[in-house]
């Protein structure tokens, strides 16, 4: 009987640190981009006697594409931060936790970042060529990126 308990026991603690190295080696990366995702909703102006509201985490997919330009994509709306098509190729994706946290081992390179809001993709930063949400990925090292999900928000 104490042998069985024995086996038991050394079997589960071996689970158990296999389980443990796994997720340890997947949230270790030593090239690409990590970053959060949040959203920040309502009145943002500046008011007398009130903080400003904070941003709230903003579990969704992050998406990372070739670099892309404002004329590669289809806006929901003209103006807007939103598309329903991004007309250049994938490169990868990552689901972020539930505090919006992501990472993403990429290759050396830019790509362009979008997120997922609902059945379209956001992303509100430009460059001076109106490439959209540009970010480089550096031969070992880390980018790291926050996002911020402002379409519901006034400013």
């Amino acid at each position: 009987m104490r042998l069985i308990l024995f086996l038991l026991f050394i079997s589960f603690t071996g689970m158990m640190a296999c389980k443990t190295a796994q997720k340890t080696s997947e949230e270790h990366i030593v090239q690409g981009i990590t970053g959060t995702v949040t959203e920040m909703i309502g009145n943002q102006m500046p008011r007398i006697g009130q903080t400003p509201s904070a941003s709230k985490a903003y579990p969704t997919t992050v998406f990372f594409y070739e670099p892309t330009n404002i004329s590669q994509v289809s806006a929901v709306q003209f103006g807007a931060p939103i598309y329903k098509t991004i007309n250049t190729k994938l490169i990868g994706f990552a689901q972020t936790d539930s505090a919006g946290a992501f990472h993403k081992s990429l290759p050396v390179g830019d790509y362009s970042v979008f997120v997922q809001v609902g059945q379209h993709f956001f992303a509100n930063s430009f460059d001076i060529r109106n490439n959209i949400s540009v970010l480089s990925v550096e031969k070992k090292k880390i980018t790291d990126l926050k996002i911020v999900v402002n379409i519901a928000a006034t400013y």
